[in-house]
């Protein structure tokens, strides 16, 4: 999958359907600029298989090369949703070799807390440099680019 192409959302789940084949989801999601529908299937990736629920924050990722119906409001096909913590972010970006998003977003400092892994949940003991990585953080330093400490990262290898 070319992970370049996501497009983040994060918003809270409003409300969640059964799909018309009976394995999908139709969620709704509140965001700042209004309600987004997404449709999770069964390649939808939900990192760490979390069970989702109407309520819950949750970041959905599109792909922004496939098509998508000219509807209000908008609807998109999941390609991969995650679950941050409490006033967490999460970043979806290529590194480079020195952790800096490939749009100058964000930098990464890893601390030996930072939990690295794989897309499965397996540690990754690799750099995880020049690779996309899943990032999950806080807070940021004012520079440019922005600089943090993630809790934690997930390698899409």
């Amino acid at each position: 999958m070319d992970y370049t192409m996501l497009v983040p959302v994060t918003g809270t789940i409003l409300n969640i359907t059964r799909g018309n084949d009976c394995c999908g989801q139709m969620l709704s999601f509140g965001t700042e600029n209004g309600i987004v529908n997404f449709t999770a299937g069964p390649d939808t990736l939900i990192i760490d298989n979390r069970q989702l629920r109407a309520g819950m924050r949750a970041t959905a990722f599109y792909d922004s090369s496939l098509p998508v119906p000219m509807i209000y409001p908008p609807q998109y096909r999941a390609q991969l949703i995650a679950v941050p913590n409490r006033n967490e972010q999460i970043a979806l970006n290529f590194f480079n070799r020195n952790l800096v998003a490939a749009d100058r977003s964000l930098q990464l400092n890893i601390a030996g807390s930072t939990d690295i892994e794989t897309i499965n949940g397996q540690r990754f003991t690799c750099n995880p440099a020049n690779r996309s990585l899943l990032v999950f953080y806080t807070v940021t330093t004012r520079s440019i680019p922005p600089q943090t400490t993630p809790r934690r990262i997930v390698v899409l290898c």
